[in-house]
This record gives structure tokens, sequence and C-alpha cells, in this order.
């Protein structure tokens, strides 16, 4: 499986971004992707994740503005950001979960700033 996001850049405060995740190669069998993101000096957090029947979750700090989805082939799984804030500044990883091996994406960098 090969992860490909997209979609991050720089955006001022109160602002909106959509990250995008695209699997490809042997894509079945995968039943939860999410995102996680790293701020610089910090450990990677868990953001948001969504199963093959759509269930979601989301980390306490961006509940209410940030919204993770997919279409209807489960593939590209979205990130949609809303009202960013300066602390939501880091880079975005996607991650795929395929029969519990771990695959991950190169991050997309997304910085809030004015």
């Amino acid at each position: 499986v090969q992860l490909q996001a997209s979609g991050g850049g720089l955006v001022q405060p109160g602002g909106s971004l959509r990250l995008s995740c695209a699997a490809s190669g042997s894509v079945v069998g995968i039943n939860i992707m999410g995102w996680y993101r790293q701020a610089p000096g910090m450990q990677r957090e868990l953001v948001a994740t969504i199963t093959s029947y759509g269930r979601t979750w989301y980390a306490d700090s961006v509940k209410g503005r940030f919204t993770i989805s997919r279409d209807n082939a489960k593939n590209p799984v979205y990130l949609q950001m809303n009202s960013l804030k300066p602390e939501d500044t880091a880079v975005y990883y996607c991650n795929a979960n395929q029969f519990n091996i771990i695959y991950w994406g190169q991050g997309t960098l997304v910085t809030v700033s004015s």
C-alpha cells in the first residue's frame, strides 16, 4: 500500500485547509485510515480516524473543527480543517491499517500563521 498525502500549506488563523490521502497498490482490506500530526519538538499525535464503516474518532483538540471523510470507494480520505489555530501547525501524516499492518504516507506541512 502506498499513501500519498497532499493539501498542506500556509493559512492564516481562522482559515481552512483540506488534506487528502490517496491509497494505491493493494488496498483491499484497509479497515482504518487516519491522520496524525507532529509539531516541531513534539511527539506524533493522532488527530482523527475513520473506519471502513464510516465510524469516526477525533482528538479533543480538533473536535468541532476538523472533519475526516472518505468517498464511496473509501479512497481517498480527506481531513477538512476549519477554524485553524497556530497550535495546529505541524506536519500531517496519513496512515492506513491493513490486516494490522500500518502504512504511512509522507507528511504534508500545515502552517497556521498570520
